[in-house]
């Protein structure tokens, strides 16, 4: 596939922007100058609403983006559902940013949902896991997960903490009912192209940052866009690359390193 110059960038932001309550070195350079530049903050992480997101930014010391600018899971999760069947009625399980999406476009309905949502954060017990399996196998409920991740990295008393994915959560309910869920976020396609549509951006056009090989890179490269990893995240530098998946075209440390190798690359873009 032919690429164009990169003319819009997509960035994950925790393990790019910050870690937790810590902000990441370059990244608020690396804001900056961006900002003229199309560019949307994409996660699979489904807890935070768009709000909540950008409030955190504040939190951190780095600039408000426009809530149009960031593009969650939980949100592409409401935003596909809607398509698929308009009025559509649900079952989820997870924190309350993807119940608030959810309920933006849908109806819940424990008794007789279309769809069987999984995001992340609490909710899953043994009497929600019988309503969702009893809803897919007797209803014909579709299974939808918001991402793949089997953890995600937090930090807890300064402290770093793994905590279930939204992979691990709708683990049990596949292995209940043998259905494949649905899947939203990175490395699938849904949510990149949700994305580039908001961008009005063409995907070998476009530059996807991320920390993960295995869901920021991996997922891009599928599609055809420009990749960058940068090792501030999940991914240590130095770590070996892992088999099997695709190499980016830029593996730097930081933002920093990436910012002025882009610079070099196309003086003017950035």
């Amino acid at each position: 596939m032919h690429r164009h110059d990169p003319s819009a960038l997509l960035l994950d932001m925790d393990g790019i922007l910050f870690h937790g309550d810590q902000v990441l070195p370059g990244a608020a350079a690396f804001l900056k100058a961006i900002a003229m530049v199309p560019h949307l903050f994409v996660t699979n992480n489904p807890i935070r609403s768009p709000e909540e997101v950008a409030d955190h930014f504040v939190a951190l010391g780095l600039p408000r983006p426009d809530l149009g600018r960031i593009l969650t899971s939980a949100q592409a999760t409401a935003d596909w559902l809607m398509r698929v069947k308009s009025g559509f009625r649900y079952f989820a399980v997870g924190a309350t940013g993807l119940h608030r999406e959810l309920a933006r476009v849908g109806t819940p309905d424990p008794v007789a949902a279309d769809f069987v949502v999984v995001g992340e954060g609490p909710g899953l017990d043994y009497e929600q896991l019988t309503i969702g399996i009893n809803l897919i196998l007797n209803c014909g409920a579709r299974l939808v997960a918001t991402n793949p991740d089997s953890t995600v990295d937090a930090t807890r008393d300064g402290h770093h903490l793994l905590l279930p994915g939204g992979g691990a959560l709708v683990a049990p309910f596949a292995a209940a009912t043998g259905v494949t869920p649905t899947v939203i976020g990175k490395p699938e396609p849904l949510l990149y192209q949700m994305a580039l549509q908001r961008l009005n951006c063409a995907a070998e056009a476009c530059l996807m940052v991320g920390d993960r090989p295995d869901t920021d890179i991996a997922g891009a490269e599928r599609l055809g866009m420009w990749t960058a990893l940068v090792r501030s995240g999940r991914y240590a530098p130095g770590a070996p690359w892992p088999d099997g998946l695709p190499k980016p075209d830029w593996d730097l440390d930081d933002l920093s390193g990436l910012l002025a190798v882009l610079r070099g690359r196309w003086p003017g873009w950035l």
